[in-house]
């Protein structure tokens, strides 16, 4: 029994237009990620895929382009799933902060090594932000302890891989045909786990904005078959562009 996994970054938000950490923080989609997000519903209507669920984060970025999407698809009644595993990177106390002038003021080397390195997260959010978690009344039913200060990829992936588990992976194995849209980061996760990519090459990988991946798997959800949908050279180009912005990385 074979399936099929789409993943979709969120179309481009406010803060990737600003060109600042983002995170958890929840930001609305610009005009230009709103567009993406129903160009990826054209596109998955295109291949005709028909969805028996899907699965988001619990920001607003995330939500929106999914509902875009499936309404470009006529696909509107699908059940959605959203939760917090799905989430963002948590990018700690750079969160809001402008790539470029972060860069200047502590260095592009440091910047890099919390943006790219693996297992390295950023310095922990001041617990009396607002914009801490632990503040935010999406998350009260959450014990504050499981909730992430900082994180680095390695911790995104620690925090994405039980959802996959018990959420994903069964429903997989049953045959059903599944769409995620989350962010940079959550789907780098998963990413990593199904191409078995090295803890060295993964932070060099960068997911385009509203260009739908699939994937399909066989009966023991070993990839068969990956790629983006659309125009290769314009998905290679919006990946670029992630990979080019001052003091770059996802959002």
């Amino acid at each position: 029994m074979s399936s099929t996994l789409v993943l979709l970054r969120h179309g481009q938000s406010q803060w990737n237009l600003e060109n600042r950490f983002t995170g958890w923080v929840d930001v609305p989609l610009t005009g230009q990620g709103e567009a993406e997000a129903r160009e990826a519903g054209r596109l998955l209507a295109a291949e005709g895929l028909r969805f028996d669920a899907a699965h988001t984060s619990m920001l607003s970025r995330a939500i929106h382009t999914l509902w875009l999407a499936l309404g470009e698809m006529d696909q509107p009644w699908v059940p959605v799933t959203r939760h917090w595993r799905l989430n963002e990177r948590h990018y700690g106390a750079l969160t809001g902060l402008d790539k470029a002038e972060t860069a200047e003021r502590h260095g592009e080397d440091q910047v890099h090594v919390w943006r790219r390195s693996y297992d390295i997260p950023p310095p922990p959010i001041e617990p009396e932000r607002d914009d801490d978690p632990c503040r935010d009344p999406r998350y009260d039913f959450l014990d504050d302890r499981v909730l992430p200060a900082t994180e680095s990829l390695k911790l995104t992936l620690e925090r994405v891989l039980p959802y996959w588990h018990d959420a994903l992976a069964p429903a997989l194995k049953q045959g059903r045909t599944l769409l995620v849209a989350a962010h940079g980061n959550s789907l780098r996760a998963l990413v990593k786990y199904l191409d078995d990519v090295p803890d060295d090459e993964i932070t060099q990988l960068n997911i385009p904005t509203g260009v739908p991946l699939r994937y399909r798997l066989d009966d023991r959800l070993r990839v068969v078959e990956s790629g983006y949908l659309g125009d290769a050279d314009k998905a290679a180009a919006a990946a670029a562009a992630v990979a080019n912005q001052a003091g770059g990385g996802t959002a």
